[in-house]
């Protein structure tokens, strides 16, 4: 942050009177530009990428690290930074080919499997990066992007180089059906597959993204203070128990600073106090989801879970929650009850034994597997009912 971002920032502060400035900044699923602490890695993955320098592609590259170690910030750091360099823009290489006076162009293309789960999505995705014609959302099959992608790249002088980025969660895009995807142009695409663990038989290049360390985590968690929350919000000793308690964890750390900030502004408080912080740290469960895993559920999942988390579950069966859920909702209590267990299996919510009564099977209930305050911060209004969706 340079000088006149941190004036514009302590007058912002002093106008809205809030403790939190930006609350992007906070954010658990927003990335800086410029990840901090990273310098190394970068360099490793630079180095990985270095043929692309020549006008040539690098081969297939794996880059894999523990949750929360900020593989996902890296790599569309890098891609954003290489893309201003040796991508173009759509539109200038759309006037230049028309010129008939264009040079070599190689694309970096950032794929989220999270959101990108079908062949017609992930075609969709890439060409939404490297052409400069809008591309339809329906009405066209997955043949004719597979074709348009093909034509696009069908010139030696355009390649693209496609980060896979979650590829190893449960119900996603894999790595191994992205290279099928990929197979009828691979000759101008390479790819980058990022997860916490290494495609099955992988023998290509491997960078590896550590844990934060201590202190590295509390330059990451004060990078987004001092840009998100006003002067005085937070002390550093507390930016200090954040980081330690998250144990190289930058998205548990961070959604801890992002609840504590919710729930010093829901109280009106004046900056955050032991009291936010140590329910905020209560509710990101350890070893737990991605609050962005949540997020990027459809709209009807989500809504399931605003209400779950909204409702008492503690030691009610499930049928009974589902229940509740669905006289809040527009959804059936059978419908609820097939999604909670849908959630379940995909480790987003866990399923918890209850005590038995008589000799019947034993009942459950379910508790979150992920940040509460920041998926109800983050996520779609309460005041959205959720609609009968079985996709």
């Amino acid at each position: 942050m340079d000088l006149q971002e941190r004036i514009a920032r302590r007058r912002s502060a002093r106008r809205d009177s809030g403790i939190v400035v930006n609350r992007e900044h906070l954010s658990p699923v927003v990335h800086r530009s410029e990840p901090v602490g990273r310098g190394p890695v970068l360099e490793q993955l630079l180095d990985a990428l270095e043929a692309v320098f020549d006008s040539t592609l690098p081969q297939p590259v794996a880059v894999v690290g523990p949750a929360g170690a900020g593989t996902s910030a890296i790599v569309t750091a890098l891609f954003a930074a290489l893309n201003e360099r040796l991508g173009k823009s759509t539109r200038t290489m759309g006037t230049t080919t028309r010129a008939g006076s264009t040079g070599p162009v190689t694309w970096f293309v950032y794929v989220d499997a999270r959101r990108v789960e079908s062949a017609f999505a992930f075609y969709r995705t890439v060409l939404s990066r490297i052409s400069a014609e809008s591309v339809p959302e329906s009405g066209v099959g997955t043949d004719d992007l597979r074709e348009r992608l093909c034509s696009r790249l069908e010139r030696p002088d355009r390649r693209a180089v496609i980060a896979v980025d979650h590829y190893d969660e449960p119900e996603t895009l894999s790595y191994e059906r992205v290279r099928e995807l990929v197979e009828p142009t691979a000759e101008n695409i390479s790819t980058v597959a990022v997860g916490q663990t290494e495609p099955d038989g992988w023998d290509g290049p491997v960078v590896t993204v550590p844990a934060y360390r201590h202190h590295e985590l509390v330059d990451v968690v004060t990078d987004r203070t001092s840009s998100g929350l006003s002067p005085g919000a937070l002390d550093h000793e507390a930016v200090r128990e954040v980081a330690i308690w998250a144990d190289g964890n930058a998205h548990d750390a961070l959604a801890a600073l992002f609840g504590a900030a919710v729930l010093a502004s829901e109280d009106g408080a004046e900056r955050i106090e032991q009291s936010h912080l140590e329910a905020a740290t209560a509710d990101v469960p350890e070893n737990g989801v991605h609050v962005d895993r949540v997020l990027a559920l459809s709209d009807t999942r989500q809504q399931v879970l605003r209400h779950l988390i909204a409702v008492d579950s503690a030691d009610r069966p499930i049928r009974d929650v589902a229940a509740e859920i669905a006289d809040r909702s527009s959804l059936t209590a059978g419908t609820v009850k097939r999604f909670l267990y849908e959630l379940a299996d995909r480790g987003v919510i866990e399923r918890v034994p209850l005590s038995a009564n008589g000799s019947g099977r034993r009942p459950s209930t379910v508790v979150a597997r992920f940040p509460t305050i920041a998926f109800r911060a983050l996520g779609p209004p309460e005041s959205v009912p959720a609609t009968d969706d079985s996709s």
